[in-house]
């Protein structure tokens, strides 16, 4: 039964439902103004590098300056904001990546920008994601009651997706008319008001936490809770290959293929699109269908994840392709809520970020790894070999998976109580290529899976 809708103070106009309360909305709305904002600047901050004489190995250091720190300090990350309130962690994290990006914006508008000075300051943007990710993980379900929690976590990734759509298309479209500089900026000032936003959530009545005896201790408590659920520690070694291949797939393969007999870069960018469009039905379809067993329904949608690599090495039509890529998308979604509520149903509350940057980690580490040997590894056996052999080990991962018995039986608990929203946090979903990494996590340009 749909819940009642609030009306606004005039009692006509826009009305939200009645579980769609102040901090929810508050971290939506962040949430959606970081993604238009973060999606157009991965696009800014790659032509800033050719602006500046740069070639493509230099975008690709500038790129690769901001995950290095994003995996080496989420696990401190984690620990931190476990520590600590953890919108006021989110709140930090947001100041530096508005700093960071402003200078950026600066350096690229007078026209002094050098690739040590890129390469910094997209290293102290990875700084801040790796401490935001983990405080985010779980704030939207923590705002909302335990009932309404599937419905708004999908609201939430619908606007989030939408975002990170419109944001990639409006960032294109921006950088082409008044150059990437101005593009960073935006995404200072969308920073800059996420965090303001993002000060306003209601702690009141939140206790303060007490004083743990270190940060490595609080490291391996993390871990602990992590190795002792195989149902969680399955999916996040299942998706450290998956969200590899995947990006593999899509960074590397899937271009060369779209050149060579696809037409070009615009079949290979709308396939993208449908991607993206999929994950916003997805999160549509996920407001109303409440599946009983959470992680059997999410893996079992892992499988369509396959399909893309094996599309490209068929050299399937682009029509085909675009309907494939939209099918995978709408499927990650469904796998990107019921994650979520896996781990807000299951982990206690104080060691949430932990276990969600444990999560995080190994969803984004073996990445880097995945895309430099692509290359190679296609030189070695060819390219279709390559692409087979992704979609292979996506479903015979996903099919070890499906033979843990807890993955199997989990089933979701209604009326499970939120924690409170101050101190509980969002886990990693699928991103950008990641399919689970915050799975709805930050929305500040991250990718979406772990």
């Amino acid at each position: 039964m749909t819940p009642a809708a609030r009306p606004t103070a005039s009692g006509t106009g826009p009305r939200r439902p009645a579980w769609a309360g102040r901090n929810y909305v508050l971290l939506t709305a962040a949430a959606v103004i970081t993604g238009l904002g973060g999606s157009g600047a991965l696009i800014a901050s790659a032509f800033a590098v050719l602006e500046a004489g740069g070639s493509a190995t230099d975008v690709g250091l500038v790129a690769a300056a901001r995950t290095v720190p994003l995996v080496a300090f989420l696990l401190v990350g984690g620990a931190v904001a476990d520590r600590f309130p953890r919108h006021r962690v989110m709140v930090a994290a947001n100041v530096l990546n508005c700093v960071s990006q402003a200078l950026f914006a600066v350096l690229v508008l007078t026209g002094q920008a050098q690739l040590w000075q890129m390469a910094v300051l997209a290293a102290l943007g990875g700084t801040g994601q790796a401490f935001f990710a983990p405080a985010a993980e779980g704030m939207v379900l923590a705002s909302v009651t335990g009932e309404q929690a599937s419905r708004a976590f999908a609201v939430f990734r619908m606007g989030m997706n939408g975002a990170g759509i419109g944001g990639a298309a409006l960032g294109g479209a921006l950088v082409a008319a008044v150059g990437p500089g101005w593009v960073l900026a935006a995404d200072a000032a969308a920073f800059a008001l996420a965090g303001a936003l993002r000060a306003f959530l209601d702690v009141s009545g939140i206790p303060v936490r007490e004083a743990t005896a270190g940060l490595l201790r609080d490291l391996r408590e993390g871990w602990r809770e992590v190795a002792g659920r195989r149902w969680l520690w399955a999916v996040v070694l299942q998706f450290a290959v998956v969200n590899s291949v995947v990006a593999a797939a899509e960074a590397v393969y899937g271009p060369l293929v779209a050149e060579e007999h696809l037409g070009g870069a615009r079949p290979w960018g709308l396939a993208l699109a449908a991607f993206g469009a999929g994950t916003v039905l997805g999160a549509l379809v996920m407001t109303r269908w409440k599946p009983r067993r959470i992680l059997l329904t999410g893996v079992l949608c892992v499988f369509p994840l396959a399909l893309p690599s094996a599309a490209l090495a068929a050299a399937v039509e682009a029509p085909v392709l675009t309907a494939v890529m939209f099918g995978s998308g709408l499927a990650v979604e469904v796998f990107a809520v019921t994650w979520m509520l896996a781990l807000h149903q299951e982990i206690p509350e104080e060691k949430f970020s932990r276990v969600a940057s444990y999560d995080w980690l190994g969803s984004l580490a073996l990445v880097p790894f995945a895309t430099a040997l692509a290359g190679p590894v296609a030189g070695a056996v060819g390219r279709d070999t390559a692409l087979w052999g992704c979609s292979a080990l996506i479903v015979v991962l996903t099919a070890a998976v499906l033979c843990v018995p807890e993955v199997r039986r989990l089933r979701r608990r209604e009326g499970a109580p939120a924690a409170p929203v101050a101190d509980a946090a969002v886990a990693p979903d699928p991103a950008q290529p990641m399919l689970k990494a915050p799975a709805g996590g930050s929305g500040d340009g991250t990718a979406d899976a772990s």
